[in-house]
């Protein structure tokens, strides 16, 4: 497959058919990663489980897979939470070319709240093989993403960034830039925002970490 705009009649008629499958609390989403990463999913049914829909961007951990900060990207059966709560059992597969380039994934998202608050009697469809719980971040826009990257390296860092110096700031961007960050359309003029640096200070501080960690 080269693209997935090639096969999406497929691809949706699988959409919808696993959706079916399961039911309305098993959201299944496909998502071009060909786009740009604020409107990446192009086909979806039972959104109303992430509150998502067509044209929406895709997670974290497609930036990450795209940035080629992970190796192997597909990830089954994991745990991970909504920002309302829910609680769902995921499974991300992704879709290469035969250069090998990832042009697309095909999500499962299974919303297993009630059945966690019964897990005493039915222990085996919520807690059977499943793998380290997993942080995705499941935004409606990639501005929201993004906050939620930026909110990520104060935990890495250790500190707010008003307290931040030259080196907290290095380790926050590299973190960033490791999480796929720079793969978002204008991610630099938040991020000098954020860290409250000029673009020029931005970019010398990326380079010059990489530079640090080709010594380490």
């Amino acid at each position: 497959m080269e693209n997935v705009k090639q096969e999406r009649k497929f691809l949706k008629a699988v959409v919808k058919g696993i959706a079916a499958q399961f039911g309305e609390n098993c959201e299944v989403v496909l998502h071009d990663l060909t786009r740009q990463y604020d409107s990446t999913i192009v086909a979806i049914e039972n959104g109303h489980v992430t509150g998502r829909k067509v044209g929406d961007p895709g997670t974290n951990l497609g930036l990450e897979v795209l940035r080629g900060t992970v190796e192997g990207g597909d990830k089954y059966n994991y745990i991970t939470q909504t920002k309302t709560g829910k609680i769902l059992r995921s499974t991300s597969i992704y879709i290469n070319n035969e250069k090998n380039e990832t042009i697309g994934s095909l999500c499962i998202n299974f919303d297993i709240t009630n059945l966690s608050m019964a897990e005493k009697t039915i222990q085996s469809l919520t807690s059977s093989n499943l793998t380290q719980e997993v942080k995705e971040d499941f935004a409606t826009n990639v501005n929201e993403l993004l906050d939620a990257l930026l909110q990520e390296t104060i935990e890495k860092v250790g500190k707010p960034v008003a307290l931040m110096n030259k080196e907290d700031k290095i380790k926050g961007i590299l973190y960033l830039d490791q999480r796929g960050a720079f793969l978002i359309k204008k991610a630099g003029d938040k991020i000098t925002n954020f860290f409250d640096i000029s673009k020029y200070t931005l970019y010398n501080y990326l380079e010059e970490g990489k530079k640090e960690n080709q010594h380490i």
